[in-house]
């Protein structure tokens, strides 16, 4: 079972907020960080100092770690052209020496979309299918050979199809609960798939759909990891479990239900749940990004009993 930690900066990071992050999960041994795609604060909180790019984001963090996994849940299709975006990717897999990946989705934050002047398009979910298709096609594309593609939404013409990842096949995340496209693009391009905030019952139903559409599209169903996003409220006592639930505006029974909460001892059952039904990998999503003592107590109390 990897850890790997998950950030939310829209709701107020600075980039030197998130370094500390990073810098201190490469340390402590987790597997990856990540951090979502948004530019527009939710709920409560003045957002300050306002949204960080992720992938500029992750182009400074590439620089600053050595071993840490990096990349996004999810980048929005929305926000990018997809040439420009399988192009900024690879670049920063360059960059850190080829340990990126890409959480790719169809964009969903309306709002966020106005505040910024960003188009939110209908038929996302088309557009997020051809994005697949010209980012893996572009990066699949033999050096020398030009790419072209031509859809409902985007047409590419002798594209040199560069430049070329430094991974063979930089891995692609795909997640979400709907019961049927959803599952059949990841049978046909996720190396990942991810259920975020959802109960085990959930999220046992939605790998056994993401399973069947691998079968049917002729993929060994094994041949992707399976993985949960779940807010982390972890203490050594019931006390400090209160404060931190207090901190990022939660109730601990509601964190209890819904996430990752209470003692190392209930957070290893809850996550052995989890392991289950099939989840290999979970993003602890860590909302007070100040509390580095946080994921220290995660890392030597949680972390080595899951092997």
């Amino acid at each position: 079972m990897d850890l790997r930690i998950f950030t939310e900066p829209q709701q107020g990071a600075s980039y030197q907020t998130l370094l500390r992050v990073a810098q201190t999960a490469e340390r402590l041994g987790y597997d990856g960080f990540f951090r979502s795609d948004h530019y527009l604060k939710m709920g409560d909180g003045d957002g300050l100092p306002g949204p960080t790019d992720a992938w500029i984001t992750l182009a400074g963090l590439a620089r600053e770690t050595e071993r840490i996994r990096l990349g996004t849940l999810m980048t929005a299709a929305t926000f990018r052209l997809p040439g420009v975006l399988a192009i900024q990717v690879a670049q920063v897999d360059a960059m850190s020496n080829g340990r990126v990946e890409l959480g790719l989705g169809a964009g969903w934050f309306e709002t966020e979309h106005a505040a910024y002047g960003i188009p939110f398009p209908k038929r996302r979910i088309d557009r997020l299918e051809e994005q697949l298709a010209i980012i893996t096609g572009l990066w699949e594309t033999k050096l020398g050979e030009t790419f072209d593609y031509e859809g409902t939404h985007y047409r590419l013409t002798d594209s040199p199809a560069l430049p070329k990842p430094v991974q063979e096949r930089i891995p692609l995340l795909l997640g979400g609960m709907g019961a049927e496209r959803t599952p059949a693009l990841a049978a046909r391009y996720a190396s990942e798939f991810n259920v975020p905030f959802a109960s085990v019952e959930q999220t046992e139903e939605q790998f056994g759909r993401v399973r069947a559409a691998a079968a049917e599209h002729g993929r060994p169903a094994d041949e992707l990891v399976y993985s949960n996003a779940l807010v982390a409220c972890v203490g050594r006592n019931d006390a400090e479990v209160a404060r931190r639930a207090a901190v990022i505006g939660r109730e601990v029974d509601e964190l209890r239900t819904n996430g990752l909460a209470g003692s190392p001892a209930e957070v290893l059952e809850k996550i052995a749940r989890y392991q289950e039904v099939g989840c290999g990998r979970i993003y602890l999503q860590i909302l007070d990004l100040e509390d580095l003592d946080h994921l220290e107590l995660i890392a030597t109390e949680v972390m080595p009993q899951l092997g």
